[in-house]
């Protein structure tokens, strides 16, 4: 039987809210990435895992996408959330919101491409 970690209580509560007030690039994201509609690939969004809030995680790809404003630029603190989860098997890419604001299609891409090669 599988393990599912169970993440704390007000992890789960604060990844709500995060689904509430998600900015406009999270949200753009979302809309062409839910529901399988990229390539059907299934991302949940703002999941709550360990310690983290992941903005979207493709389990079945074990990949992990992060919506960044400017204060992640250059973060110790993402360096080291992004090696824990490497050690875990996933892949973390990471977009600026301008980036995905201003071109939708290349960070799609990006995604697939990762994603083509990782989804069993």
């Amino acid at each position: 039987m599988a393990h599912h970690h169970q993440p704390p209580p007000v992890n789960r509560l604060r990844a709500r809210t995060m689904r509430k007030d998600s900015t406009l690039a999270e949200n753009m994201l979302w809309q062409v990435i839910r529901g399988g509609k990229l390539e059907g690939l299934k991302f949940r969004r703002q999941v709550p895992i360990h310690n983290c809030i992941l903005d979207f995680v493709c389990f079945d790809a074990r990949l992990i996408v992060e919506v960044d404003g400017s204060q992640h630029a250059l973060s110790d603190a993402d360096r080291q959330r992004d090696a824990f989860f490497r050690e875990q098997g996933f892949t973390t890419l990471r977009f600026w919101n301008d980036e995905i604001e201003r071109n939708l299609d290349f960070v799609c891409l990006s995604i697939l491409s990762h994603a083509s090669g990782l989804v069993k």
